[in-house]
């Protein structure tokens, strides 16, 4: 976990010295993120299916040693072809490893407070990872070159394929005949990475192209006849059963809105600190640097204690308002900031991703049975990834489209920058919301009608339903 989310973050910062080195074109250059991007985005959800009919550990292994491999051939790559290539191999091995991460935790800690504490701990890992990959992405570039940002995930790579054989028990999986639905891997795979494309595509073409609604068309026809498939398959790739549950189908539309709109402070924050306040690459991680402490600190330290005490909904609910407050605040950040009183609030409060990760993910994965589990951390993932796309299309196009409008309106470049920035972190606030909205509406109260009832036994699961994990910890 700590490697993908790395990988994803650390590459944003040397990409100027990637171009000026292998001589990408400006156009050439957004695919160094874009082939990464569709591969992992489109491959969870058939990578989390497959990991449940083969074997978990299986897929995670392969998947680990595959985006291992390609961060070798990235590292060494010597033209833009090469690279572009590597980025689609570690884009695949990301989604085989990643889609299963979960599937594997939630089998081996069945009891509620075990399981709310590994949940935490893998929360932990991805903000870690994004504010290591701004820090380290600076530092490797400016010491060393932009290859050592590839070459760093060798020994992670290789210390983790030797963790995992030692530490993960072998799991025999369904067996393909009990879900190899040929046609609807297929169907769910192309629509995914059709739709994927036209999203990343959109600040090029714009939204209202023909190449990005007739794009966009044929993904959503190739979704559509992916459900239909499943729905009458008789070895569904995807049961629909899964989608019936209000806390994965609940969480999973929340986590989307919410990476979305978060997609403003991770990376418009940083443009924001190098392009208007003139920070450099490393400044610019060690800036960012509180937020990942205070998000650690949150989710490894009380998250856990918090969710068994009060339930994940409540949990959530508290962290989705403190985020409100961090995109709030930046909608109304000044041209010339001073970082002690009006960034780093910002960052403090930034504690809410540390409260709502944790309690999304075990929502997420509450309502899904064991044999599922690969398929319901597939899901959680890919809703993440098609956030992601999305906060990147539109909130980087509106900040673009307003600074545009401010420029020619003879506004200076650092206050026009400004004002398109405050536009995206408005939308970005609206967006969190709509969570929060979606969260209070249709994820229940532990104990309200049609939930899970309190059992006295933790970990035990009462005939006729599963039980969450805060449900049994109450």
């Amino acid at each position: 976990m700590l490697m993908t989310i790395l990988d994803g973050s650390i590459v944003t910062v040397a990409m100027p010295a990637i171009q000026s080195d292998l001589g990408f074109t400006p156009v050439g250059l957004s695919w160094v993120v874009n082939a990464y991007l569709i591969a992992f985005g489109s491959l969870l959800l058939l990578a989390g299916r497959l990991g449940d009919l083969i074997g978990r550990r299986r897929m995670f292994l392969a998947g680990t040693g595959i985006f291992t491999a390609a961060s070798l051939l990235a590292g060494v790559a010597t033209s833009p072809g090469v690279l572009i290539a590597a980025r689609f191999l570690q884009g695949v091995g990301s989604a085989m490893s990643s889609a299963v991460g979960l599937g594997i935790l939630v089998t081996l800690f069945t009891v509620p407070r075990e399981r709310a504490r590994a949940i935490a701990v893998f929360s932990f890992t991805g903000a870690a990872g994004a504010s290591l990959g701004q820090v380290l992405g600076g530092i490797l570039t400016d010491a060393l070159t932009w290859n050592w940002i590839f070459f760093i995930n060798l020994p992670i790579g290789l210390a983790t394929l030797l963790v995992a054989l030692r530490a993960l028990p072998s799991d025999r999986g369904l067996g393909l005949g009990a879900g190899a639905d040929v046609l609807g891997a297929v169907l769910v795979t192309t629509g995914l990475m059709t739709g994927i494309y036209a999203v990343v595509k959109i600040e090029e073409h714009g939204a209202g192209s023909a190449h990005t609604l007739g794009l966009g068309a044929l993904a959503l026809a190739l979704l559509t006849g992916f459900l239909v498939r499943q729905a009458k398959a008789a070895n569904p790739l995807m049961p629909l059963r899964i989608l019936r549950s209000r806390s994965v189908a609940g969480a999973n539309a929340v986590q989307m809105l919410m990476v979305a709109a978060l997609f403003s402070f991770q990376i418009l924050v940083a443009l924001y600190l190098q392009k208007v306040l003139g920070y450099g690459a490393a400044e610019t991680g060690l800036a960012m640097l509180p937020a990942a402490a205070v998000i650690g600190a949150v989710s490894l330290g009380v998250s856990a204690r918090l969710i068994a005490r009060f339930g994940e909904r409540n949990v959530l609910l508290t962290g989705l308002v403190l985020l409100v407050g961090v995109l709030g605040l930046l909608a109304r950040v000044p041209v010339h900031a001073s970082y002690a009183t009006d960034l780093l609030p910002v960052m403090l409060l930034a504690a809410g991703f540390g409260l709502a990760l944790p309690a999304l993910t075990s929502l997420a994965m509450s309502g899904a049975e064991e044999k599922d589990a690969g398929l319901a951390s597939g899901l959680f993932n890919t809703t993440q990834q098609i956030g992601m796309a999305l906060g990147i299309a539109v909130l980087s196009t509106l900040a673009a489209t307003r600074t545009e409008s401010l420029t020619a309106a003879g506004r200076p470049a650092a206050e026009a920058l400004t004002g398109g920035y405050h536009l995206a972190f408005a939308v970005g606030a609206g967006l969190l919301l709509a969570a929060l909205a979606l969260a209070f509406t249709v994820l229940r109260r532990p104990g309200a009608p049609g939930t899970p009832q309190r059992t006295t036994k933790p970990g035990k699961r009462k005939p006729g339903g599963a039980k969450s994990p805060a449900t049994m910890a109450a």
